[in-house]
């Protein structure tokens, strides 16, 4: 399994999965569109992707994917992110959340991000590379948090997939579970988690562990998030005092 991350598009490693809305902007079109396979499900992508609004509004200002504007719509309506917070970023490569995070809190701010796969560097942004399920990355990436804890913690983290359900959907809930794991750990109290996740078999259970665990639980599904993905983002805010 891999995190979401610097996906050049799925063609690119392998012919069985969509792309996700993490697709790096520049080499999506640079390289992978050259090394995609010439099918017809993989050209239909490509014209989809290019003529994407999103696709070209974060071209057009900068961004490094459209996935950014999933978290500008949530964090515009919650108000989740604020000038000084620290903040820690899940499956941040190829990067537009930690841009986006970075802007919000400011020079004062605290970033920590991570990924399965490199991310080109962001000024200001501590990163760290590595396998979020090896208990080894687990722990470097919680020995970066302050003593105080975390304000917000965010995970765009998806797996590569299958195309079978019974495989995929397991596999996804498992990094929420890892992700919500970090975020109880990592949170100070009144602290919030905003996590992707995906419904299915034991998505009822993770929920109800959220629950447990924080004042408020809720679900997102900003614009920018493709109508046939089925994908929903979860917020959950106020960390409990342990």
């Amino acid at each position: 399994i891999e995190t979401t991350g610097f996906r050049l598009c799925a063609w690119a490693r392998s012919s069985r999965r969509w792309a996700d809305d993490n697709c790096s902007i520049v080499n999506l079109s640079k390289t992978a569109f050259y090394r995609m396979k010439r099918t017809r499900t993989s050209k239909a992508w490509m014209r989809e992707h290019v003529n994407d609004p999103y696709v070209q509004l974060a071209k057009k200002e900068g961004w490094r994917s459209r996935a950014v504007f999933k978290l500008e719509e949530i964090d515009r309506k919650e108000k989740l992110l604020k000038p000084g917070m620290v903040v820690l970023d899940l499956g941040s490569t190829p990067g537009a959340w930690s841009q986006y995070a970075k802007r919000r809190v400011g020079k004062n701010g605290t970033l920590i991000a991570s990924d399965i796969l490199p991310m080109e560097p962001i000024p200001g942004v501590d990163f760290i590379e590595g396998d979020f399920r090896e208990e080894s990355v687990f722990e470097a990436i919680l020995a970066k948090v302050p003593p105080g804890g975390v304000d917000v913690v965010l995970s765009d983290m998806a797996p590569n997939l299958s195309g079978v359900d019974a495989i995929d959907k397991p596999r996804s809930l498992y990094l929420c579970e890892l992700a919500l794991d970090l975020a109880n750990r990592a949170l100070k109290p009144g602290g919030d988690v905003l996590i992707k996740t995906f419904q299915g078999t034991g998505f009822d259970a993770f929920v109800a562990e959220a629950r447990k665990h924080y004042t408020r639980v809720k679900f997102a599904k900003p614009a920018a998030s493709r109508s046939r993905s089925p994908e929903l983002y979860l917020l959950a805010r106020g960390r409990k005092a342990v």
